[in-house]
């Protein structure tokens, strides 16, 4: 290569910072020809003053080097050691990149996962993996405090076996420490991934890392078992590295292997003379940005794409960048609130992973439950599909606390089903309504030529959408929480056979349950998922209009049309919209007179409203209350009413909202939030004052349509993060 000496093969160290500025120190004592390239124009003038110095306690030595800032170099790369913060790796990259020698290469002597881009920008053959645990920090321009021995793991990228490329250069660092060639520097790098997240947390706080990590133990492995499920998903093989060994903090691991892998680890940190981390330093001295986020891309894209929950992972991450710039608020009641989050990401993996075990029951329940048909207009239907309901819950949930049944004479009849609290710390003892429905729109008979199918993940079937998986979500969420012995709280199971005509005889036994609960979750259908903070008040109106009738032939003067008056108050109904105030208008049904050749006598139309806001409902209201007839000679009238009020997104519901965000992201998912023109039951309990969770329900879509669907995965995960709301809730 053009950058050799017959003596020792030269190299470039881009980034001379902490471990940049060790490895550089070392080669150049050991005779090999280094340039430090590096940005901060006054590490560069010291070191061209005083060399490259290294602090080892009180004593300091120092070796010459070439020192250049990238804007004075001048000449071509040969052997790159990239040494910069992970965020400045493009940047740098870019700047290698058209200096590079054809036979050139560059190795990623950093934190976090930067191969793939460097290899983008100069080519995978120039490109060499690497994984280092440098203990060492920039104390001063020009100086570096070597913070002991650690690992530094050398390979080809993507698992390429060992090259004469990766020998040489192993041989070379060799002259820092204990340098070794690998087949499997991925491995070291999740390892240290791990590692680094524990390091990283231990940053929220102002204290040692081997105490901070001693004393936080269960967030600590939490943490990294959440790194290390991802790992495990894409097939790594975790590498252990100086005194961290990755196998005991993996998830499954025996809890006692934990504890001595945890006492190996702080022991070892003890003895270093680098007590705080270096996200720590840039954070409390350096006042600059820190590099985490770039470190932990790759983990967050891949567990996203593989569902896997990185809530520890993204708190301490979201921690440190809100200490950027104010390091006094570092505090370890920050790590006392992450060891309680660790808890609650241990139970909300406990309970999906009960209920994945038992996916194929309730995939059965479902496909049981939809069997019942249980049309809205059909007493008989209804009251078998209750029988059924009944038994099943006995089955799944055991004997209630106390059952009611409210008799409908017109329409299903409701049943109320008190279950009690376990190991609840909650302020608020007041029950959990859980409130579903268990009518559909589909005719009986409907079973007959479209039964319960499943296709794969997919299921079909009358009532699978709305809302047949919600009532099966609800009782294996509590099901999972009783089998796991979990706390949960009072609970009142609240179900209705009316919902789809209106609810109109339960809507008042629904409101007085409401009153005495904490709150509702509501088991409607997700919208694409989201759940639902708001819906739209339903009003249902019908419009008639009265006239003169006379023959339109003979004397067409004689008669005052119902239907002209109509057409005129219809194009008075449309001013009425509103869409950016959320209020729509739809006149549906309209018919009137009785023979073209008579003037029509009467005439009607029937009126869907729809309004996002209590101020809106009472304009609409005025406004219909106030329809006059354009001709004197007729007369018109309203009839009808408002069928549900508005369920507006209150501070109580977006805080309910929030807590199913945070259970979600326990799971691993993401939940998103939508206002819908639907309504549900869910608007009259928002309306009587108790905060509301809607669309907690089913994953799918065509709701009242021969379309309608969802999902067995969804039928889990929503299974899942309905009993992680519950399981927050018996300690919030």
């Amino acid at each position: 290569m053009n950058d050799t000496t017959a003596q020792r093969a030269a190299y470039t160290v881009v980034g001379a910072g902490a471990i940049g500025g060790t490895l550089a120190f070392a080669l150049a004592r050991a005779g090999h020809p280094v340039t430090v390239v590096d940005a901060d124009r006054d590490h560069v003038a010291a070191i061209r003053a005083d060399g490259l110095v290294v602090a080892r306690g009180d004593t300091r030595s120092s070796v010459p080097v070439t020192a250049v800032t990238p804007d004075e170099f001048d000449g071509t790369l040969g052997r790159v050691l990239l040494a910069v913060k992970a965020q400045a790796t493009g940047t740098a990259v870019d700047w290698i990149a058209p200096r590079l020698a054809p036979d050139g290469y560059v190795v990623s002597l950093q934190n976090g996962f930067n191969e793939a881009l460097i290899a983008e920008r100069v080519g995978a053959g120039r490109t060499v993996a690497a994984f280092v645990n440098i203990f060492a920090d920039v104390v001063e321009p020009g100086v570096v405090l070597d913070g002991g021995a650690g690992a530094l793991v050398v390979g080809e990228p993507e698992g390429a076996p060992v090259s004469e490329r990766v020998r040489d250069l192993v041989a070379d660092l060799q002259s820092w420490g204990p340098a070794v060639a690998s087949d499997n520097v991925e491995g070291y790098l999740w390892a240290k991934a791990g590692f680094g997240a524990m390091l990283a947390a231990t940053a929220l706080a102002d204290a040692p890392m081997a105490d901070l990590i001693d004393r936080h133990r269960p967030a600590m492995a939490a943490l990294t078992g959440e790194i290390f499920a991802v790992a495990d998903r894409l097939g790594v093989t975790l590498e252990p590295f100086d005194a961290f060994d990755p196998l005991p903090l993996r998830r499954a691991a025996d809890p006692a292997d934990r504890d001595a892998g945890f006492d190996r680890l702080t022991a070892w940190l003890r003895t270093q003379s680098k007590d705080r981390s270096g996200i720590w330093r840039d954070l409390a001295v350096r006042r600059r940005p820190v590099e985490v986020t770039t470190h932990y891309a790759d983990v967050f894209a891949h567990a996203a794409h593989e569902g896997l929950p990185t809530t520890l992972l993204r708190t301490v991450v979201d921690g440190l960048l809100l200490l950027e710039g104010a390091p006094q608020e570092m505090a370890e009641s920050r790590l006392d609130a992450l060891d309680r989050l660790a808890v609650d990401a241990s139970r909300a993996a406990a309970v999906r992973e009960w209920l994945e075990g038992h996916r194929e029951e309730l995939v059965t329940d479902l496909a049981d439950c939809t069997a019942q048909g249980s049309a809205s207009d059909d007493p008989d239907a209804l009251d078998a599909c209750l029988g059924w309901l009944r038994d099943w819950l006995d089955r799944r949930l055991g004997t209630p606390d106390a059952e009611e049944i409210l008799p409908r004479a017109d329409a299903g009849d409701v049943l109320v089903r008190r279950y009690p609290g376990r190991d609840t710390s909650a302020a608020d003892g007041r029950p959990v309504l859980l409130l579903g429905h268990y009518d559909t729109v589909w005719p009986t008979g409907t079973l007959d030529d479209w039964p319960f199918t499943r296709d794969g993940d997919r299921v079909t079937g009358p009532g699978v959408f709305d809302m047949k998986a919600g009532l099966v979500q609800a009782v294996w969420a509590l099901r999972a929480l009783d089998a796991l012995g979990l706390p949960r709280p009072a609970c009142t199971l609240m179900l209705n056979g009316d919902e789809e005509t209106g609810s109109l005889a339960s809507h008042e036994a629904i409101v007085e349950e409401a009153r005495g609960s904490r709150l509702a979750m509501v088991f409607e259908a997700a919208a694409d998922g989201a759940i639902k903070t708001a819906r739209k008040g339903v009003g249902l109106f019908t419009l008639t209009v009265t006239g003169r009738e006379a023959h339109a032939g003979l004397d067409p003067a004689a008669g005052a049309s119902a239907v002209d008056e109509l057409a005129h108050q219809i194009l008075r109904l449309a001013g009425l919209r509103d869409h950016e105030a959320g209020t729509s208008l739809n006149v549906g049904v309209v018919e009137g007179g009785t023979r073209s050749n008579v003037t029509a006598g009467r005439a009607v139309a029937r009126i869907d409203v729809r309004v996002a806001s209590a101020a809106e409902r009472e304009r609409i209201s005025r406004a219909l209350a106030a329809l006059t007839p354009v001709d004197a000679r007729t007369r018109v009238e309203i009839t009808g009413d408002w069928n549900r009020p508005v369920f507006e997104r209150t501070e109580q519901v977006a805080a309910l909202a929030g807590l199913a965000r945070r259970c979600a992201g326990l799971l691993g998912e993401e939940l998103a939030e939508a206002s819908v023109g639907g309504a549900s039951d869910g608007n009259f309990v928002a309306a009587a004052g108790t905060p509301v969770l809607d669309g907690i329900g089913a994953l799918g879509s065509g709701a009242h349509a021969r379309s309608e669907n969802t999902s067995v995965s969804g039928l889990v995960g929503r299974s899942a993060l309905a009993a992680t709301v519950l399981l927050a809730l018996a300690a919030d």
